[in-house]
């Protein structure tokens, strides 16, 4: 899918860009799918600000996804590809031989019609679920399990996608987006292919007011605040503020926060690229 550049009619269209919403077959979702999304401000049980700098945004429903995929050995059709206001990849609606409705990630490439099943005997074609044991090596995998039967964690963004690069003994060996390779269980499920909508990030809002349909308001920057509100702030004139930190004085760049003790660190073969 490619990103659309708009004609500047306006100020706020002369640098957006945005996805060229051609795969999108329909403009309501399936409403047995979907469930009220409260939104907070940002404020916790009290009415007290615990989050800064959200509010407003359109209203959104929920839609329900499978991230478990476990309706297994039974046949499916994709009938629609849909928008979804809470995540970055398009969904799709698929309807099985049974009746039931459910939607998923959509794979990159699915259309309408794409036929898509779980199980540990199904082909390893694109959109269908499989354990990892059952996977070819090499294969591009997505919506992918860290403990079994949680349902998908790793690689659900859009375009996002893990490489399976090696089996060992009870461990599939994971080639991640961010570059980190791990061991997962060999008995999790994961989805064949990449996700959709790859091009996302190569999205231009255009004008603030964008941020503010996303429920996003207005960042003030450390530096521009006093010493009482930010370690940061204060300073004569156009003062830089010191090194990065957050407002709890943490250094914002450069500091680990993951624990040396953590004990995920034995399925770690290869840390991420810095």
């Amino acid at each position: 899918m490619a990103t659309k550049k708009i004609r500047p009619m306006t100020p706020g269209q002369r640098h957006l860009t945005r996805t060229d919403y051609t795969e999108i077959t329909a403009s309501s979702p399936e409403k047995s799918l979907l469930v009220a999304l409260k939104r907070s401000g940002g404020r916790n049980n009290t009415g007290k600000m615990t989050m800064r700098y959200i509010g407003g945004g359109h209203r959104r429903m929920y839609r329900i996804i499978d991230f478990k995929r476990d309706k297994f050995d039974v046949q499916g059709v994709v009938e629609t590809i849909e928008y979804d206001p809470n995540r970055t990849c398009f969904i799709a609606l698929v309807n099985y031989t049974d009746g039931e409705k459910r939607y998923i990630i959509a794979p990159n490439g699915v259309k309408v019609g794409h036929p898509i099943s779980s199980g540990a005997t199904v082909t390893p074609e694109v959109g269908n679920a499989m354990p990892l044991k059952d996977i070819p090596l090499g294969t591009v995998v997505h919506n992918i399990e860290m403990r079994p039967g949680q349902g998908g964690k790793i690689a659900r963004s859009a375009g996002a996608y893990a490489q399976l690069a090696a089996r060992e003994d009870k461990y599939a060996v994971l080639k991640m987006p961010s570059g980190e390779t791990r061991k997962v269980l060999v008995v999790c499920m994961a989805t064949i292919g990449s996700v959709s909508n790859a091009d996302h990030d190569k999205q231009s809002k255009g004008k603030a007011g964008r941020n503010r349909w996303l429920g996003r308001r207005p960042r003030v920057r450390g530096v521009a605040m006093n010493p009482v509100d930010h370690p940061m702030g204060g300073g004569e004139g156009r003062a830089s503020g010191g090194h990065p930190r957050s407002r709890k004085g943490l250094i914002a760049k450069g500091y680990k926060t993951r624990k040396k003790s953590n004990p995920s660190n034995k399925y770690i073969l290869e840390r991420r690229k810095k």
